[in-house]
């Protein structure tokens, strides 16, 4: 019985062992990829893109692998990249082709792009790098930037102009008040992000972001993290790595804004490796609407619903340092007034601004030595800046000429935010202002009228701002007075800004406060003003000029006023 036993037994192994090898699959064999080729199709408009279409034998997709460090890949052999670099250049990038089993092939190529579209000045106020007007990197440099989280509309969202072409320049649907999404648990996260710019000696650009390990997610994009909170919310979500940032030009027509207060720079920044800025909307492509040396506002299309656009503000000033008044004043003051952008050459406009011309009552009551004009020598808008130029020659009598436009009985206004980019002129003598006077002056003499001095600097202090309040109390050399150092006042635009309420004046430059001065019932600041901007050379306060001076121009990107 033992042995009948053994020979069943050994009889349904066999059987068995038969049966498990008719059932193993038949393996595919595994081919390596081979005549692995790339055929470029390169965009001759300028605009620097370029279309790679890669083919193999065996091969089941494609990546692509560029020297700046985006990685593409590709099922069909198929990638679109735009290359920024000025002018003709050679970039190198490398395809693997990969097939079954995990085998792969892979070649280097080259291709040779002509892009015409550049904004070397995004790119330095972006990472603090200094550019020659060729583009080749003078100074490299990095630049962190913050949630402006102090700013209205830090974060907001509006309609795409596919979807309300009536409404599709700022965020109609929701616009955050100061510090809303930093005070409360579920969205704390979005406040403490750090997103540092960095340009190296090449002239790449590169992004990385520290999000300190957590990333604000909106509602309809948390399936990246698995996550279904029903509402914008953090996540832990690694953000870890550089991505390289390419920078195009906008593809919306912003001609079709019928409100000239609110623009765009026209530059879009587009990051690889899925960068994103703060707040995760599925897209790593960010229009530029403003941006100066400290303040960033950026539009973008949502990457899952592309009839919603969102706006996000930055600051290089850390958020726990932003004061939550906006900058030193009980008032917040959002409201866009008045704008003046200057782009259209030629004449200022004659609706808005009247000139001053000669000189004055004792050279405009300071002692000043310049006869101011209308003519183009002197001032004129050209290339989007308004230019005010002084200028060594003799004229009517004077030994220099310059020009002073205001907007008496054309705007005035009583309180609010003044803010003003300009470049200003160099040189001993000279003396710039941004500034504003009482619009009651002609029959309440100066310094009765009143007057604040939102900018003013002089060559023989070169780099000092100051912001002042003249007034019955206070006029002349006896001026209230607050200032600061600007570094390459001259070199660079900055944002100069007062903030006026019933109780303060408050100075700012790329909106950091540098001094506040009171304002109550005794002084004259309680009324309409009106807008002066002007170069004097010389007098009681522009001092000594330079007998080698032949001419400086204070340059004026935009100015705006917000109620």
């Amino acid at each position: 019985m033992k042995e009948v036993k053994l020979v069943i037994v050994s009889f349904l192994a066999l059987i068995l062992a038969v049966g498990c090898q008719e059932e193993d699959p038949i393996l595919d064999a595994i081919i390596v990829p081979s005549n692995l080729s790339v055929a470029t199709e390169v965009s001759m408009d300028g605009s620097g893109i370029v279309m790679f279409t890669a083919n193999a034998d065996n091969a089941i997709t494609y990546t692509f692998r560029f020297n700046d460090g985006d990685v593409q890949v590709s099922p069909n052999g198929t990638v679109t990249k735009r290359f920024t670099r000025v002018g003709l250049n050679t970039y190198d990038y490398s395809v693997v082709a990969s097939g079954t089993g995990g085998v792969s092939s892979s070649a280097s190529f080259q291709v040779s792009v002509e892009s015409d579209f550049s904004d070397f000045q995004a790119t330095e106020l972006l990472s603090g790098g200094d550019l020659n007007d060729e583009g080749e990197v003078v100074s490299p440099a990095s630049k962190t930037w913050y949630l402006a989280a102090v700013e209205p509309g830090h974060l907001g969202v509006g309609a795409t102009f596919a979807f309300l072409p009536d409404q599709f320049w700022f965020p109609a649907f929701f616009s955050a008040s100061p510090f809303e999404r930093c005070e409360d648990d579920i969205s704390s996260c979005f406040c403490d992000d750090e997103f540092t710019f960095s340009l190296n000696a090449a002239g790449d650009l590169t992004y990385e972001q520290d999000n300190k390990g957590a990333t604000f997610f909106n509602a309809n994009h948390q399936d990246v993290v698995g996550g279904n909170a029903g509402e914008d919310a953090c996540f832990d979500f690694d953000t870890s790595g550089v991505s390289s940032v390419s920078l195009a030009p906008t593809t919306v027509d912003w001609t079709q804004v019928p409100d000239p207060a609110f623009s765009s720079r026209g530059t879009v920044m587009n990051f690889t490796n899925d960068g994103f800025m703060g707040y995760y909307i599925s897209t790593s492509s960010y229009e530029i609407l403003e941006i100066t040396n400290n303040f960033m506002h950026v539009r973008a299309i949502d990457g899952n619903d592309p009839n919603l656009a969102w706006y996000l503000k930055f600051s290089t000033t850390p958020v726990d340092q932003q004061g939550n008044d906006g900058g030193g004043s009980e008032d917040s003051f959002d409201t866009l007034v008045f704008s003046q952008e200057f782009d259209v050459d030629g004449a200022p406009d004659p609706a808005i601004w009247n000139y001053d011309l000669g000189t004055g009552n004792n050279g405009w009551g300071n002692g000043e030595s310049q006869y101011y004009t209308d003519r183009p020598e002197n001032i004129r808008i050209e290339d989007g800046v308004l230019k005010i130029t002084a200028q060594a020659e003799s004229f009517s009598g004077s030994d220099y000429t310059s020009s002073r436009i205001q907007t008496y009985q054309k705007f005035e206004f009583q309180y609010g935010r003044v803010d003003a980019r300009a470049k200003l002129p160099t040189g001993g003598g000279t003396w710039p202002a941004i500034w504003m006077l009482g619009a009651d002056f002609e029959t309440n003499i100066w310094p009765a009228a009143g007057e604040i001095d939102i900018m003013e600097h002089v060559g023989n202090q070169q780099d000092q701002i100051f912001g002042s309040t003249h007034d019955p109390f206070n006029s002349g050399g006896d001026a209230r007075s607050v200032e600061t150092t600007v570094e390459g006042a001259s070199d660079d635009f900055h944002v100069y800004s007062v903030i006026w309420t019933e109780t303060n004046i408050t100075f700012l430059v790329d909106d950091v406060e540098f001094g506040t001065l009171t304002n109550d019932t005794n002084r004259p600041f309680d009324k309409d003003f009106f807008l002066i901007m002007n170069v004097a050379m010389g007098g009681n306060f522009g001092g000594n000029i330079d007998p080698a001076f032949t001419s400086s121009t204070m340059e004026v990107d935009y100015i705006r006023v917000y109620q």
